[in-house]
């Protein structure tokens, strides 16, 4: 940490919101940890292993790397994995207990041998029109071939895709029922149906015995009663003041100073996913919230400061759960942007 910018990963608080939420959903046998896009940005192998701590049983990911990369460090947990693998890959799959994702009935076709042992869960789509099987005559053949090839057809799923909303939301459970009326649900180990809003949001189905925790895991989704624990904090350091009485400040002269201003330097930028529209968003130094001006730069960033701030002092470009909220309202996006795009050039220092 040659540049004191890293961001804090709290293994401890981590630990704890999940263990909030395995409880109270505990009348779901099984709790997906949603750990994909390295753990929301959290990074490394270290928040997996304080979400399984958690209470966590299963853990879901999008791409086989991901699945691979958790896999040679934890050999036990079992792991799904969202996205679409290549049939060239399943002997990998099996080999390595990775439990894939059937989301059509062309790719069962493609597939010539099942390895032994290969685990795989099928993908409704019930509405969002993403991935998986949205006719019941399909899925109904489907499962029927999966069964000829030996493919154990562990579980079974779809994705809500608004699930704040309940008229929509119950139009897709609705779909899903229709979607695999022709089969039975209570031949498949597990049916999970809902995320971390739509499992807070409605009762459990009846034919759900699972449920995937993402979101919620690192506190970043509003729940009544629920006080969540930040598990992610973002550093710098101020490594000048200039002192300018007018002019510009950075490219595009895009901050004019007027009656002269305090402009510290941080050395963060948009190469390390602080992106240009953090600009006029604050930051907070010595517990107090200065703006970042001007347009923020490759590996650096401006902050109009007071003359409270000193070279050297600590910045929180990302303080506590209120402020990537805060954030992502700035940036006009949602939380989980704010923290999967703090990117690979910053060091995680993992905190108890």
């Amino acid at each position: 940490m040659f540049r004191n910018t890293y961001a804090e990963i709290n293994l401890s608080n981590l630990t704890h919101n999940v263990r909030l939420l395995t409880e109270r959903y505990g009348d779901y046998a099984y709790h997906f940890g949603v750990v994909k896009a390295d753990c929301y940005g959290h990074y490394g192998i270290e928040p997996v292993r304080a979400i399984l701590a958690g209470g966590c049983n299963y853990l879901a990911v999008a791409t086989l790397e991901e699945a691979l990369a958790i896999r040679e460090e934890i050999a036990d947990v079992p792991i799904l994995c969202f996205g679409i693998v290549s049939p060239r890959d399943l002997a990998v799959c099996a080999e390595q207990n990775i439990t894939v994702t059937v989301s059509s009935l062309d790719w069962l076709k493609n597939i010539d041998t099942v390895p032994n042992g290969l685990k795989a869960h099928i993908k409704i789509n019930s509405g969002m029109n993403r991935l998986g099987i949205a006719k019941k005559d399909e899925c109904t053949e489907l499962v029927s071939l999966a069964r000829k090839l030996g493919l154990t057809l562990e579980g079974i799923y779809t994705h809500i895709h608004s699930a704040h909303l309940q008229e929509a939301t119950l139009r897709q459970y609705a779909a899903f029922e229709e979607i695999t009326s022709g089969i039975r649900l209570s031949d498949f180990a597990i049916v999970h149906v809902g995320a971390s809003e739509a499992t807070e949001n409605f009762p459990k189905r009846s034919y759900a015995n699972g449920c995937r925790l993402g979101i919620a895991m690192y506190g970043l989704i509003d729940y009544d009663g629920v006080d969540f624990l930040p598990t992610f904090r973002l550093w710098g350091e101020v490594i000048q003041i200039n002192e300018v009485s007018e002019g510009i400040v950075g490219y595009n002269g895009t901050h004019k100073v007027q009656g002269g201003e305090r402009i510290a330097v941080i050395p963060i930028g948009y190469a390390d996913g602080i992106i240009r529209k953090n600009s006029g968003r604050n930051v907070y130094i010595n517990d107090k919230p200065f703006p970042i001006v001007g347009n923020v730069c490759m590996d650096m960033l401006f902050v109009k400061v007071d003359e409270t701030v000193r070279v050297g002092d600590k910045v929180a470009l990302i303080r506590d759960i209120a402020h990537i909220k805060e954030i992502a309202k700035h940036l006009d996006t949602i939380t989980y942007e704010v923290t999967c795009s703090v990117g690979k050039r910053i060091p995680r220092v993992y905190v108890e």
